[in-house]
């Protein structure tokens, strides 16, 4: 029986995660998380029964503990009852699907005791992938990713010499707005931003999968994850999101995972890893699919790609202010108080104000994040 605690587990990847735990009977959830999402997690505590239910938000951490009373989980909050959830007795895998650099910490706590990580946090490695991996080697740990576009390069590295990649390629479906030129997205609304084509994702992962952000940062955590310098890194438009990522060796060769698009795939790889289980849904069909196509990005009108290539190059803390800033301008267009284009002005002018620190340590990293918020919200 795998023992597994999930950082966000009421978002769209702890949910799935649950799905997949429900499906096979063999995993035991210790631990569940989530920010405020109370009446979610507490059907979850009774379905489930985890000893430990840590909850962002004390307010809403002391009304679930009264409604939980009855049960033997205990509720903890804040950052400390993350650290507790990410470091607790028994579990040997951390499943990390707490969206924003909130996941950094928890994640560094984990390796610390030990934990593989089912990494879905995509801000832990952007922000602070100098840190996380030399750690995770450290300790012992691995670092198992469940994004599908990582996983896809994970599953095709599988058995392969990590000297003979020559390149990357990273699939992207272009999103809602593929094919439109900037002038077509000055009055994109957001209910427009929010139909992803091909997959369902939370609200944040679908924004950024509409202004290319979302592949900017594929792209710097590949390059952590897989040790791979960025010119050897390409992001290719696949609209029909069949091919999930591919790998080209040295010899031209190209081995590629393809799928539906089923999150629960990665999350239940990354799970069993080095094993497959059997997964109820849908199976691709060669011949009723007909063709799969490929499209360079249009990055002239979808900076968010360009932009985070650009952190990326630039290193130290630049990252986290190309991360930071995106996070809070994708939180005002959720609340309708900017525009979709808006997104683009507040990441670039952050970063070009921004005097970069080289070699920034976790404290440094974090401070950044919090002047980058302060200077956007003086400002929109």
């Amino acid at each position: 029986m795998k023992k597994i605690a999930i950082l966000g587990s009421t978002g769209s990847i702890g949910s799935q995660t649950l799905d997949v735990v429900r499906a096979n009977g063999d995993i035991q959830v210790l631990g569940i998380s989530a920010g405020r999402n109370i009446v979610k997690l507490e059907e979850q505590v009774r379905e489930f029964h985890p000893r430990l239910v840590a909850v962002w938000d004390e307010a809403a951490a002391k009304d679930l503990a009264v409604k939980i009373q009855d049960t033997d989980a205990r509720v903890v909050s804040g950052m400390d009852g993350l650290l507790e959830l990410a470091s607790m007795e028994g579990t040997e895998v951390l499943v990390t699907a707490i969206v924003g650099m909130l996941g950094i910490r928890p994640t560094i706590e984990a390796i610390r005791a030990g934990k593989d990580i089912a990494l879905a946090n995509k801000e832990t490695l952007v922000t602070a992938g100098h840190l996380i991996m030399p750690m995770a080697k450290e300790y012992g740990v691995k670092i198992l990713p469940v994004d599908s576009e990582h996983s896809a390069i994970f599953q095709s590295l599988n058995g392969e010499y990590h000297e003979e990649i020559h390149k990357l390629l990273i699939t992207a479906s272009g999103g809602p707005f593929r094919g439109r030129k900037r002038s077509d997205l000055e009055n994109v609304t957001l209910e427009d931003t929010l139909k992803h084509p091909n997959w369902v994702m939370g609200q944040k992962i679908t924004v950024d999968s509409a202004t290319l952000v979302n592949k900017g940062l594929e792209v710097m955590e590949a390059r952590w994850l897989f040790n791979v310098d960025l010119n050897h890194i390409q992001v290719v438009v696949q609209p029909q999101s069949v091919i999930h990522s591919m790998v080209e060796f040295k010899d031209g060769g190209i081995i590629a995972q393809l799928g539906t698009p089923d999150m629960r795939l990665p999350i239940q790889y990354a799970l069993y890893y080095p094993h497959r289980r059997y997964l109820e849904g849908d199976r691709l069909d060669f011949t009723k699919l007909g063709q799969i196509t490929f499209e360079e990005p249009d990055m002239d009108t979808f900076l968010g790609l360009p932009m985070a290539i650009q952190a990326s190059r630039e290193g130290g803390t630049m990252p986290t202010v190309f991360n930071a800033a995106n996070e809070l301008a994708v939180r005002k267009f959720l609340h309708r108080e900017i525009r979709f284009l808006d997104i683009y002005d507040i990441i670039g002018q952050s970063m070009e104000r921004h005097k970069k620190s080289e070699d920034p340590q976790l404290e440094e990293i974090l401070a950044v994040e919090d002047e980058t918020y302060q200077w956007i919200e003086s400002r929109w």
